[in-house]
């Protein structure tokens, strides 16, 4: 999957919850699938979560944004990006150093 997630553009943090460790979420904030990157090829990651939800056989919940964008919302002390990392997840990719 990490391979698969590289393709897609220049990606600087991948983190899976939800569907994918097994957990089922009731609060909307948390996605399945949150990709931070630069230059992500929007047809690749259609294709991509395509397949992923015919492999796990149910929608993914999913966030892209670039590094910038995360930065700032991560400084912000945001609810959405909060969230996220205070919630059960596994970080498939972290060249952010992200804790």
């Amino acid at each position: 999957m990490i391979e698969r997630i590289n393709k897609l553009g220049k990606v600087r943090l991948a983190i899976v919850s939800g569907v994918f460790i097994n957990k089922d979420n009731s609060d909307p904030l948390i996605v399945d699938l949150f990709i931070v990157g630069d230059y992500i090829d929007n047809r690749k990651l259609r294709l991509f979560l395509k397949s992923l939800e015919a492999e796990v056989g149910r929608e993914i919940k999913y966030s892209v944004m670039d590094k910038e964008e995360f930065q700032y919302r991560l400084a912000m002390f945001d609810r959405f990006i909060r969230v996220l990392i205070e919630a059960p997840h596994e970080k498939l990719i972290n060249k952010l150093g992200i804790e």
